[in-house]
């Protein structure tokens, strides 16, 4: 019976007390009275939640509670919470809410170290002590604390994943360096564009016959990816797998090498296009921030990941599927892996959706009733999961708007005996997700219970990530449906892409007894009877909301309303090969999705400016239909090949000439260009492109006032592809032009093609550059470098009396240089100086990238000056050269943040640390600045000497 508080709640909620069900005597398919008692125990914990511990993750208030012994861990003697709390008593959480300063301020003196930061989206991912939760749930700023949402990528394992196999930190570094040393001695002899190791993809798919039969290779186009990280990118460039250039986000580097396999079969098939890549794995919210980056800062056409966070919802498009229909409302075309988490028509699949059946069984002495799964076939409450399918993140969702669920499901893991082992029973009462997940142990004989603890009958989603769904010994039997396929894969516009081997056979068994895995027809293409890979995700994906919450059907959120979406778009090659450590052979549909991207790039390539719809248009009609006939749930339209789609659109070389650096030489036969000189200004126009640029020519004007160019148009005529042409143009400066206000430079190139024109802005400086160096050094105290913390830490540089600047060093400077990680005598202290980022603000806003996750496990920096002129590259430095000095270029030029501004004012430098474990300071950093010659002032040069104490290196 109800006690009188628990009656006294569940009428104040209106609910009416369900039966209590008696176990039945050896049923299977029974709430025992084992079982009862314990979820009656965690449910006292829901109950008795004030309103601070109703933002908590029910896992985190339970595990809080268990350590604090104000519950009986005797009460649920199996249990796990499913919170993972580290030695030290912290736990990473996703905090949402209102993100501000206010709230990072408060999390850090609550003991909080910030992992990411995301205001768009209003999420702050912290490690904090797990006592602090509480305190920081109880903020008015903050909507809810979960546990961090998990992701994983769409890689299938060769070989099953086992505790302690994973790389430390010291041991990855250290691989990576040997690898990259033999890259580096060995250079010279690896083979022309993509390197000796290609994907047996761009065979399966036609790619190496249609880029010669339609002559196009990506020019034009830039394809970016998104995945765990890029860790061995140097290593790959220098076996010329990639090329140089790839536009890596600045603190973005991530974590792992998934990106870079990714970006090698990209230019397998796309050798010419651009490349870029930014991490997905910082937070769900930084995920969908970095989308956006790719389109809207880094300029990407096409973009690809292979990652799936957790709490995507499948009837609703959140945070990261908003990011894709806003890069694919700007134009570009998002790719997605759809996933490796089985299907129905092969007996892999881990799902089950439909609407909540009322089973009649109550659970306890506390409200709620449980799922009938068999529906109209039957009762039975529980669905059991196979053996095999061990440490397994379980799902469940229901058909409510996000943020705003006033129905309340729960979700229990049980074992054979009936004890719970993982649990989530978080509050719903009209301002949180629908949505739970638990965790498998890997224990033989589980099944899941789904509860309504309240409200309506909903349309409920459930999937065991990457399990199974087996009948069990005991009598249960296992219900599944297609439509596992979720998240921003299913997103309206986004392609969703199956995988099929493209040579070998996947090599194990996914489960035991299972069939043999299919073969691809490398050497051979892709045709009507190739197979999808047996673990790769069905669809469809039934949406019953626009993305801002709207109902697509009002009224009807059960199984015949919403809308439909017919997922996955498109089937491409796995299985193939790539020379990154780890992804030899890389399987999944995180392969798959690349070699669609790379190919769409090709579509563009030949056809630029071709509409997103017709792209999409080209890819489906062209696909091979390959399982039953039709559009299927496992295969989508079909595999890809990129000689069909190619043929379609129409595809054709295309010329893409630009203007380079112009080359000044003064008439006068001065050194520099001064006021009121005439120059001769040498212009060279060369064709990247893949077709012959004809009449080509360029339009040289200029908005300075006062500049004259003559002529204003010259003809450069045919420019075959790779060549460059030259022509001259003289242009006159002014007497009255300021020194140091640079000749502003407009080219405008126009021939006969689909990217004509192109247009290129050139600075040209004006005024000697005097050889007098002045020395800006940072004035304060050594300060910390927050550990893995992507707001870092500033420091400023104070500059005065130097008007416009000719020239511009920055030096992180050091008395005696040591690899002594708490050494007091270099300029940034550091263990591990891999995980940095340095960038350099100017007072006008502009900023550079100084260093970028360069080093390896090397310690300090310690006099060392970065020049655009540097001969070498603070990129090629690996761990052997720490403690790192010398001269080296920036990842960024520096030299171009005083364009057309004066140097003096506040300089910021900024060191984030994007990788945990590592911690060190900022002490002795400058600034050497160069600026011009002033009419009747004589200038002494300086010599370079180093620096002593904490100064910089500066003139003697």
């Amino acid at each position: 019976m109800l006690t009188a508080g628990t009656a006294a709640l569940v009428t104040a909620l209106g609910l009416v007390s369900p039966p209590v069900a008696a176990a039945e005597s050896g049923s299977p398919d029974a709430f025992s009275e084992n079982t009862v008692r314990q979820i009656e125990a965690l449910q006292s914990i829901k109950k008795g939640q004030n309103t601070g511990e109703s933002k908590v993750d029910s896992r985190l208030l339970v595990e809080q509670k268990l350590r604090a012994q104000r519950m009986s861990a005797s009460a649920v003697p199996a249990l796990g919470s499913g919170a993972k709390v580290s030695a030290d008593g912290t736990v990473l959480v996703d905090i949402r809410g209102q993100v501000s300063e206010e709230l990072l301020k408060g999390l850090r003196e609550s003991g909080a170290g910030i992992r990411a930061v995301s205001e768009r989206y209003g999420s702050v991912r912290a490690e904090v002590p797990l006592n602090a939760v509480p305190a920081i749930a109880a903020r008015a700023d903050v909507k809810k604390v979960e546990t961090a949402n998990e992701a994983f990528t769409a890689r299938q394992l060769a070989e099953p994943a086992t505790a302690g196999n994973r790389e430390s930190k010291e041991e990855k570094a250290a691989r990576i360096a040997d690898e990259l040393k033999k890259a580096v001695d060995a250079k010279g002899q690896a083979g022309i564009a993509a390197g000796p190791v290609n994907s047996e993809g761009d065979r399966a798919h036609n790619a190496d016959t249609a880029r010669q039969q339609f002559g196009v290779t990506g020019v034009g186009t830039k394809i970016c990816a998104l995945s765990d990280g890029v860790d061995s990118l140097a290593t790959s460039q220098a076996r010329g797998e990639l090329p140089a250039g790839v536009d890596v986000i600045p603190g973005q580097e991530g974590d792992g090498d998934e990106g870079t396999a990714m970006l090698e079969i990209i230019h397998d098939l796309a050798p010419n296009a651009s490349l870029g890549f930014a991490s997905a794995f910082n937070s769900d919210a930084s995920f969908a921030d970095n989308i956006r980056k790719l389109r809207f800062d880094a300029h990407c056409d096409v973009i690809v990941d292979d990652v799936l966070y957790f709490k995507e919802s499948p009837f609703q498009d959140w945070i990261i599927a908003q990011a894709v229909n806003d890069v694919t409302a700007n134009g570009a075309l998002y790719f997605s892996s759809a996933g490796n988490e089985g299907n129905v028509a092969d007996g892999t699949s881990g799902h089950w959706e439909g609407d909540f059946v009322d089973s009649g069984k109550g659970v306890g002495k506390f409200a709620g009733t449980a799922h009938n799964f068999a529906g109209a076939a039957g009762n039975q409450i529980f669905q059991p999961i196979s053996n095999s399918s061990g440490a397994v993140p379980v799902t469940l969702f229901w058909s409510d708007p996000l943020g705003h669920s006033n129905n309340d499901y729960d979700l229990y893991l049980l074992n054979a005996a009936g004890n719970v082992v993982d649990f989530s029973q978080d509050v719903q009462t009209g301002t949180q997700d629908a949505y739970e997940r638990v965790d498998t142990t890997g224990a033989a004989g589980l099944r899941l219970a789904i509860v309504k603890f309240s409200g309506e009958g909903r349309y409920l989603s459930l999937s065991a990530l990457r399990g199974r769904f087996t009948d069990s010994a005991d009598g249960l039997k296992a219900y599944t449906k297609p439509g596992v396929t979720v998240g921003h894969s299913a997103a309206r516009d986004a392609f969703s892409v199956a995988a099929a081997p493209a040579a070998k056979a996947f090599p194990r068994a996914l489960e035991p007894g299972d069939p043999a895995n299919p073969a691809g027809p490398f050497p051979a293409a892709f045709g009507a009877t190739s197979k999808v890979e047996r673990f790769t995700s069905d669809g469809p994906r039934r949406m019953f909301y626009q993305a801002d919450g709207t109902p697509i059907t009002p009224g009807n959120v059960s199984g015949t309303g919403g809308e439909v979406r017919a997922k996955p778009d498109i089937t491409a090659a796995d299985g193939v090969s790539t020379s990154v450590t780890g992804f030899t052979t890389f399987y999944g549909t995180s392969a798959a999705a690349p070699h669609a991207a790379a190919i769409a790039g090709l579509v563009l390539s030949g056809n630029p400016g071709l509409p997103p719809a017709d792209v999409r248009e080209a890819l489906i009609n062209t696909a091979v239909d390959i399982l039953t006939p039709g559009r299927d749930a496992s295969s989508g339209a079909g595999v890809i090949l990129a000689d069909k789609v190619l043929a379609y659109t129409g595809a054709s070389p295309q010329p893409l000439a630009s203007a380079g650096q112009p080359t000044v030489t003064p008439a006068d036969g001065g050194s520099a260009l001064e006021p009121g000189d005439t120059a001769k200004v040498t212009l060279p126009v060369t064709n990247r492109g893949d077709g012959t640029a004809t009449s080509t020519s360029v339009v040289l004007s200029s908005p300075t006032p006062g500049v004259t160019v003559a002529p204003r148009s010259k003809s450069y005529g045919t420019i075959s592809p790779g060549q460059t042409g030259v022509n001259d143009f003289t242009i006159t400066v002014p007497a009255t032009q300021e020194l140091g206000v640079p000749v502003v430079l407009n080219a405008r190139v126009t021939f006969a093609g689909s990217y004509s024109p192109t247009t290129s802005t050139f600075s040209l400086p004006v005024g000697t550059p005097s050889p007098v160096t002045r020395n800006f050094a940072y004035a304060g105290d050594a300060v910390a470098i927050p550990d893995s913390d992507p707001t870092g830490v500033t420091v400023p540089i104070a500059v005065s009396g130097v008007g416009r600047a000719s020239k511009l060093t920055f030096s992180v400077d050091g008395a005696t240089c040591n690899t002594d990680q708490t050494s007091a005598t270099v300029g940034i202290n550091h263990s591990y100086v891999g995980d940095l980022v340095g960038t350099l603000t100017a007072p006008s806003g502009a900023k550079a990238t100084v260093f970028q996750r360069n080093g390896g496990s090397g310690n300090n920096l310690c006099q060392v000056v970065f020049a655009d002129n540097a001969t070498a590259a603070f990129s090629s430095v690996s761990a052997a050269n720490a403690p790192f000095t010398g001269t080296y270029r920036p990842a960024q030029a520096i030299g171009g943040l005083t364009t057309g501004t004066a140097a003096d004012g506040t300089w910021k430098f900024t060191a984030v640390d994007v990788a945990g474990g590592d911690t060190g300071s900022i002490r002795s950093i400058s600034l050497h600045i160069n600026g011009f010659v002033q009419p009747g002032l004589a200038e002494r040069p300086a010599g370079v000497g180093k620096s002593v104490g904490r100064g910089p290196v500066k003139p003697v």
